[in-house]
């Protein structure tokens, strides 16, 4: 009886070596998709409504549109500049390297007399971010004014 029950744990074990073996071999995955959010990588529909501030921290519009080549690399980002919910909103189309993406919320100065607490300046309604979650940039920075955003031509749809 014994000896039924050494054969069969023998052969279990050869089995599960075999797969293990099995799974050590190195295949060719270039067809296969990305399964897996990387470092550096944004969701398109999450920069959709990402502010756009100048340098002075300004507020001087929002994304609307991400205009890609056929190749799926980004192009012209589309902002919407002025308007009010919505109204009378200008939109232009700039070049995506020519923002500057950054993960920190805007910094804002203080106009009371009271000290400003540092742990606080700058801080947004946002939970605290675990190191292990993946996000999208805060916002943008673009080198320019509302003024020159409104002067540039507009961008159409087709």
């Amino acid at each position: 009886m014994k000896s039924k029950y050494m054969a069969a744990a023998l052969l279990g074990t050869a089995l599960l070596t075999g797969s293990a073996f099995a799974q050590n071999v190195t295949t060719d995955r270039s067809n296969v998709n990305t399964a897996i959010h990387k470092e550096g990588q944004w969701r398109s529909s999450k920069l959709i409504g990402v502010n756009v501030y100048n340098d002075n921290n300004e507020k001087i519009g929002d994304i609307q549109e991400l205009i890609v080549d056929k190749s799926g690399k980004v192009d012209d980002v589309v902002l919407g500049v002025g308007g009010f919910l919505g109204m009378g909103e200008h939109y232009v189309a700039v070049p995506m390297e020519k923002l500057k993406w950054v993960e920190e919320p805007v910094r804002t100065s203080s106009t009371t007399t009271a000290p400003a607490d540092k742990s606080t300046v700058g801080a947004s309604n946002r939970p605290a971010r675990a190191t292990d979650e993946k996000w999208y940039p805060d916002h943008a920075v673009l080198n320019a004014t509302k003024d020159q955003l409104k002067a540039m031509p507009e961008f159409k749809y087709n």
